[in-house]
């Protein structure tokens, strides 16, 4: 099911004044597509969320499945959740306690007034899929953590609707599990082809999980994009801190265009970049944010010799790379090296990899 949203807002009015949960939100959802809405608390991804399933009037703007209007706020259209064939996973695993877990995931098949046959098939079909046959008699208090949300996922699925929802259903879980249970989802996801809408803050599960990503903050949509396309080539400056662990650097700097070529001024050090007209991504300078990851800053041992002069002060072990935080005369820079041989307080020279530095416009 593909699904549109074409000029989305949505408002809510509190007893502190207006908000504006989404502004002219454009976006297309493919069919079969696993897509992640990712963002900061508050930025517009769970409004999102529940205006496809219809929790939630738009309050401007048009929701298509497919060639069916589903919303339309001039028009006065809103076809109600029961009608728009999707189903909803959340945080909290929302399981009936008094219920034994064969009774949790055939709930909504008994209320659609499927026979018993049919459900029992559809039931051992779904929980041999998500590995909770075998728990089928039990009861939730009886489950782990990561087995209710199972539990939870089942009963979604085995409607078998055209859109799946989930919002934040990993947060609960230990670290490993969430791991583990990434895996399992995506499998799954590829396996029964629906089109999934994910909602979660967390930059990793966003990366890993989804074939898209559509970053939000403050109710708008600042880029949408495959996990590669966001990791190398952000648009904003918001797109570069948000996405990738440590984040991307963002240092002031200054464009200068000598020549035909492009420099960059910072700190107390100037880099050539070469083609000025290759590089200026539609910044109109002078004043800039010069981007680089962690990863493409080098560090000389006891030297200035390099582009930039800093002092470690901090030092953060990963296991196989380590994280140097490193105090120049104007900025505080994140190296990621898998060095382990510098120490607080050591003096390194930095070089950066000229072909990996983005340009932004100065956010305001």
């Amino acid at each position: 099911m593909k699904i549109a949203f074409e000029h989305i807002r949505k408002t809510f009015f509190t007893f502190r004044g207006r908000v504006d949960a989404l502004i002219d939100v454009n976006l297309e959802v493919a069919d079969g597509e696993f897509f992640v809405l990712l963002g900061p608390s508050g930025c517009g991804k769970s409004t999102t969320l529940n205006l496809v399933a219809g929790l939630e009037r738009p309050s401007g703007g048009v929701i298509r499945f497919g060639d069916q209007t589903v919303a339309d706020a001039d028009r006065r259209i809103m076809v109600p959740p029961r009608n728009r064939d999707v189903a909803m996973v959340f945080q909290s695993y929302a399981l009936y306690p008094h219920m034994h877990v064969f009774d949790n995931i055939a709930f909504p098949l008994k209320i659609a007034g499927q026979d018993k046959e049919r459900i029992r098939r559809a039931v051992e079909k779904t929980a041999e899929m998500l590995g909770i046959k075998d728990m089928l008699e039990r009861k939730p208090r009886e489950l782990s953590g990561g087995q209710r949300q199972r539990v939870s996922i089942a009963r979604a699925l085995v409607r078998d609707p055209e859109v799946f929802l989930l919002d934040e259903p990993l947060s609960n879980l230990d670290a490993q599990l969430r791991t583990s249970t990434r895996g399992e989802l995506k499998r799954l996801q590829r396996k029964m082809g629906i089109t999934t809408l994910y909602v979660t803050h967390d930059q990793t599960e966003a990366m890993t999980l989804g074939d898209r990503i559509a970053l939000f903050n403050r109710g708008r949509l600042v880029q949408v994009g495959s996990p590669k396309e966001m990791y190398r080539r952000p648009e904003k400056p918001f797109t570069a801190a948000f996405i990738g662990s440590p984040p991307m650097n963002l240092i002031p700097a200054e464009i200068r265009e000598e020549g035909g070529r492009l420099r960059i001024a910072f700190d107390n050090a100037v880099i050539t970049l070469g083609e000025a007209a290759e590089r200026l991504n539609g910044v109109a300078g002078p004043k800039a944010l010069m981007g680089i990851r962690p990863e493409h800053i080098r560090m000389a041992e006891n030297t200035c010799d390099g582009v930039l002069c800093g002092r470690i002060q901090n030092v953060e072990p990963l296991g196989r790379e380590v994280i140097y935080h490193v105090q120049t005369e104007k900025n505080r820079i994140l190296v990621l090296s898998e060095k382990e041989s510098y120490r607080v307080d050591q003096t390194v020279g930095l070089s950066f990899r000229t072909e990996r530095i983005h340009l932004f416009e100065p956010e305001r």
